[in-house]
């Protein structure tokens, strides 16, 4: 495993990142969930994403029980703020007393009495920033988490909300946005920004929802088993990209992936860590042989040629204009 700085902060993660939204305490059973985390530790990941809302609230709790026994300081521990987790008009968004306390609650699903990242997991316009801030705020100093991140967050909310925790003097460190060959939306803005302000890129989706292995072909039908057959939501997320026009290309991505000695996810996952702004790339998994098969992909260095030649075989399908996100953007949540 390689790792890196989480932007230009002190916090140091693995290149790959495990993350359980949509297969912990749902798509699989948590015997296979805790096997899966194991093949992370035994690659060497030490970075672990979740979500307060991910399975509603039963992914943290396995991701608690799986870690237990774990030296707690060698681990990088991410979750995450914002969606519904109750029936109560509170239970949401980035108000103060959600923020509170949800992170009460994380901590108790995760057994852990901090988490090293907290993040808003999306833009919240029905509360004023500055309170939202203020809350995140207080979970630092409360010693309850390290950092703090926002996913899918605009460049022009990046900017914002990092001015304000200078101002309130914490460490806003990174985001979390979908982000692979085929999604590059936050290479236009959001990726210039973060590198001016040192914010770091934790992303999710690097092999587009399983698209990007070559599993779907043109013209069939999806394996059973797949994401793309999960009734719990990943098949709303994977069906934008179940065209054949886009599986035409991933298939001709083949020769190159077997030229640079790589399995296709392997040269998915290798090429978003190829942008320097990128921290960690976020894999997950269903089985444990995926996550030691994609862990692979930490350290692969691309040649500028195969870069090049990848840009031309997807440049047709792949999503890079922001203005075209709203057609585009997946149903379900990440």
């Amino acid at each position: 495993m390689e790792f890196r700085h989480l932007g230009r902060s002190g916090l140091i993660v693995s290149e790959i990142a495990y993350g359980n939204w949509l297969t912990h305490g749902s798509q699989v059973e948590e015997d296979t969930a805790a096997a899966c985390i194991r093949a992370a530790l035994d690659a060497g990941i030490t970075t672990f994403d979740t979500a307060d809302v991910y399975a509603e609230t039963r992914a943290e709790s396995v991701l608690g029980r799986a870690l237990q026994g774990e030296r707690r300081e060698g681990l990088e521990i991410l979750t995450k703020v914002f969606w519904p987790t109750g029936p109560g008009r509170n239970d949401r968004g980035l108000g103060r007393k959600h923020i509170m306390e949800s992170i009460d609650a994380s901590l108790r699903r995760l057994q852990t009495d901090y988490v090293d990242v907290y993040q808003a997991h999306r833009y919240d316009p029905s509360t004023p920033l500055e309170e939202t801030m203020e809350a995140f705020a207080d979970v630092v100093r409360s010693g309850k988490a390290l950092y703090i991140g926002v996913s899918e967050w605009t460049a022009d909310q990046i900017r914002a909300g990092h001015a304000l925790a200078r101002e309130l003097r914490i460490p806003f460190v990174s985001n979390q946005p979908q982000y692979s060959a085929l999604w590059r939306v936050i290479e236009g803005e959001v990726v210039p920004v973060s590198e001016e302000l040192g914010i770091g890129q934790v992303v999710w989706s690097p092999i587009a929802q399983g698209v990007l292995t070559g599993k779907y072909r043109p013209g069939a039908q999806p394996p059973a088993g797949s994401r793309a057959t999960d009734e719990k939501g990943g098949a709303n997320f994977v069906a934008r990209w179940l065209r054949d026009d886009v599986l035409e290309r991933v298939e001709l991505l083949r020769p190159l992936a077997d030229q640079a000695g790589l399995s296709l996810a392997q040269l998915a996952v290798a090429w978003v860590l190829q942008n320097s702004n990128v921290s960690a790339a976020i894999i997950g998994a269903s089985r444990p042989e995926q996550v030691t098969e994609n862990a692979k992909a930490a350290g692969v260095k691309l040649e500028p040629e195969l870069l090049a030649r990848m840009d031309e075989v997807l440049s047709p399908v792949a999503v890079s204009d922001p203005a075209k996100t709203a057609e585009n953007a997946p149903k379900a949540r990440p």
